[in-house]
């Protein structure tokens, strides 16, 4: 499949939706039940912070009775971005070609997942949209509603990011983009963590599609939205701006640490950014011994449009089988709007944070590294979709 006859694009390969977790033993278990039935070959990582509920404990009880379910047990609350990063590495470490972010408490239709999976066929990441044609929230105050739109503008504006949703949360990469951004360098939390991730693809020159989704406010456990979380992003979005203007206006080279469309290779044995080093798995929180699922493979359905544009995914859209297991370390974090928060871990090549260890549930490996009905197209140095 080829990008307005600039590339081809290979095959996904298998599919891991990586869930966070921090207090979220009410939703975990329908969340993933509902991955599960929407798209049965994908895999689900839940990268629990030692949640004090038992979030772990349930999670780890599913990983037991279905081996494309696994447990990522981290030592502490660190927050939604050290949490996706531990995971894309242990999903890049085991094999993994395509990696998707999932909140847990159901804001993310599951049964939406296909549609972003026949849209990376054609593209290097999806991000399912609120803001563009088709896409929409249900339950939301005007307040917050105003927050996210008014995130998501001033990002697009002061970063000439060409993306109308640059703050969501639901995302499907290839590995080979994560792989490009830079995510040693990461030390974004929350809210920005997303605006980071976008930032750094379009600067790199990947081909970034918006698919529509309906985004729906929980019904069941806190939100870890928080007034630091949005004065984070606010003081980093403005900083991330005027940064690169002065780096314009001066001949200087971008400042965002990421590789145009090159895989990234990292060194098992390399410290990371707080000089710590990837633990070694363990079994599920019950002490019982894990054992290592096959793994195998699977396409995606659907194709997609011109120049990227992805087309309506039918109900059918495959994704891939489980993988081995292993441990993955990142930087700190806190949560972000409708998510869960999670917490500390420590590894190989990982950003900024507070080192910790992670183990993992369902898997025996051991490791010692970190792991379109209407759909909008953006490149780097490319109009994007009209603001909001």
């Amino acid at each position: 499949m080829n990008d307005g006859g600039q590339r081809r694009y290979g095959p996904l390969g298998r599919a891991l939706v990586i869930i966070p977790t921090y207090n979220e033993a009410e939703n975990i278990k329908p969340i993933v039940s509902r991955v599960r039935a929407a798209v049965p070959d994908v895999d689900v990582l839940v990268a629990d912070d030692n949640s004090p509920d038992g979030t772990g404990k349930l999670a780890a009880e599913l990983a037991a009775q279905d081996d494309h379910v696994h447990v990522l047990h981290r030592k502490g609350k660190e927050g939604l971005g050290a949490a996706y990063l531990a995971g894309f590495r242990w999903g890049i470490e085991h094999g993994y070609g395509v990696l998707v972010e999932m909140d847990a408490d159901g804001s993310h239709q599951p049964e939406e997942l296909p549609r972003l999976l026949t849209a990376l066929k054609g593209a290097d990441l999806v991000l399912g949209s609120r803001w563009v044609p088709g896409g929409r929230v249900v339950n939301w105050p005007k307040s917050r509603e105003f927050l996210s739109r008014g995130g998501s503008t001033y990002s697009r504006l002061l970063l000439d990011v060409p993306i109308r949703d640059v703050t969501g949360g639901f995302r499907a990469f290839r590995k080979e983009t994560l792989e490009g951004l830079g995510l040693d360098e990461v030390a974004s939390q929350g809210y920005c963590f997303q605006v980071d991730l976008a930032r750094r693809a379009v600067a790199a020159g990947y081909h970034v599609v918006e698919v529509p989704i309906t985004f729906v406010e929980r019904e069941l456990g806190d939100s870890k939205m928080s007034r630091d979380i949005v004065v984070e992003a606010l003081w980093r979005v403005t900083a991330w701006g005027l940064g690169s203007r002065a780096d314009r206006l001066l001949g200087r080279k971008p400042s965002a640490p990421v590789t145009p469309r090159a895989p990234g290779g990292r060194d098992p044995e390399s410290p990371d950014a707080s000089g710590g080093r990837g633990a070694e798995p363990s079994g599920p929180a019950d002490g019982t011994a894990p054992t290592a699922p096959a793994s195998g493979s699977s396409g995606s359905s659907g194709a997609s449009g011109p120049s990227g544009a992805a087309e309506p995914a039918q109900p059918s859209a495959a994704s891939e089988t489980s993988g081995a297991s292993g441990t993955a370390g990142t930087s700190g974090a806190s949560g972000t709007s409708g998510t869960a928060g999670t917490s500390g871990t420590a590894g190989t090549s990982g950003a900024s944070g507070t080192p910790g260890t992670s183990e993992t549930s369902g898997t025996s490996t051991p490791s010692d590294t970190s792991g379109p009905a209407g759909s909008a197209a953006t490149r780097s140095g490319e109009p994007g979709a009209t603001p909001a």
